[in-house]
């Protein structure tokens, strides 16, 4: 080709190409070198601007630390569970009337007190209005439950509620009875036959939870129910008949305040605020009856009169009463227990025998100050 272009162009020469090139090749190298410079310019404003970020997100992170060493930390709330019972309203008559409104304390409403156990079980709460035969069950297989109040010694205000034909307990007999498949539902059932020359095993028993009591008895699905608290106040409404009560086996039914220790180590004081809280709404409880009903009425959806009468069917200590109980110098709490551990066992309500003395804890109710 080059040998062809010499013989028709003389002028042309190997040389005139190799310089045509060294120009092009100039000028490639003149086009890289400004794109070059343009990139590293590019990457150094993007450097500039990264490290302009860096330096405000390290100098944001120091202002947080600074303002997070400044304020006191949150405190996780201690969760207290209840059901609707009557002697625990003082708890959320205390959260109506503010006594504890600065504490980081949550009361959780369950549907009964075998829902409040599993949820203890399984971490959902760390502490719980309890009857003492439930405390009894998760004492059992919780050993780190602890009591540290009395609420109330049931004095009527557990009944066995039937329909009007049925005259008394013997007439019970191979009639279906609804009662909570929990170990205080049984002992009482138990109790109440047992007075009356029975057994579990001459009557029909359909595990009811406590919100089917009142539907359940309409429906005619029983006969009988054991039942508290607002579906016992309804069903005497809707003309049920009372046939037992807990007045007639006084003391054995009691309804207690259990935390775990943890939270006692980790939440002594919120759980001494809570303690102080309700005993100070039970006194105003004694001193307002009419206002403290009122208040709590729209909560359990019955009256104020019915809340004053389900009052009247219970026992609740006050921090003196509590104080003997709890230290046992006053021995019939301990007593109660002891026997209620034996018939739980014979029955095999409870796994084991569990010791009463070591789940008091009278340290709250000591330091209390309502």
């Amino acid at each position: 080709m080059v040998e062809k272009l010499k013989r028709n162009y003389p002028l042309f020469s190997i040389k005139f190409l190799q310089d045509r090139n060294e120009k092009f090749m100039d000028r490639l190298k003149g086009l890289f070198s400004q794109r070059l410079f343009g990139v590293q310019q590019g990457l150094g404003r993007l450097q500039s601007q990264f490290f302009k970020y860096l330096t405000l997100g390290f100098m944001a992170g120091l202002v947080a630390i600074a303002l997070t060493n400044c304020s006191s930390p949150v405190a996780s709330p201690v969760r207290i569970g209840t059901n609707l019972w009557p002697g625990y309203e003082t708890l959320y008559l205390a959260r109506n009337l503010g006594y504890f409104k600065d504490e980081p304390i949550q009361l959780v409403d369950y549907p009964s007190g075998t829902e409040e156990v599993r949820a203890y079980r399984n971490g959902e709460i760390e502490g719980a209005g309890l009857s003492i035969d439930q405390a009894l069950v998760l004492a059992a297989t919780q050993e780190d439950v602890r009591i540290i109040a009395v609420m109330d010694f049931s004095n009527g205000a557990d009944a066995i509620l039937a329909r009007p034909e049925i005259k008394d307990i013997k007439g019970l007999k191979r009639k279906r009875v609804g009662v909570e498949s929990t170990a205080l539902g049984a002992f009482f059932l138990a109790r109440a036959l047992e007075k009356n020359g029975m057994t579990p095993k001459d009557i029909q028993i359909v595990s009811l939870e406590l919100t089917e009591h009142e539907r359940a008895y309409k429906e005619g699905r029983v006969d009988a129910v054991v039942t508290f608290g607002p579906a016992m106040a309804k069903l005497l409404d809707a003309g049920a008949k009372m046939l037992f009560d807990s007045s007639q086996i006084p003391g054995e039914i009691v309804d207690t305040l259990v935390v775990s220790k943890n939270a006692i180590a980790n939440s002594p004081d919120t759980i001494q605020a809570l303690v102080n809280a309700r005993f100070r709404a039970l006194e105003y409880l004694e001193k307002n009856p009419q206002d403290a009903a009122a208040r709590i009425a729209p909560r359990t959806k019955v009256s104020p009169e019915q809340i004053l009468d389900a009052f009247k069917g219970m026992v609740q200590p006050n921090l003196a009463d509590n104080l003997r109980l709890l230290d046992q110098s006053d021995p019939t709490l301990v007593n109660g227990m002891n026997k209620l551990v034996d018939i739980m066992v014979e029955n095999k309500l409870l796994p084991k025998k569990v010791d009463p003395t070591t789940l008091f804890d009278p340290q709250f109710v000591k330091n209390a100050k309502p």
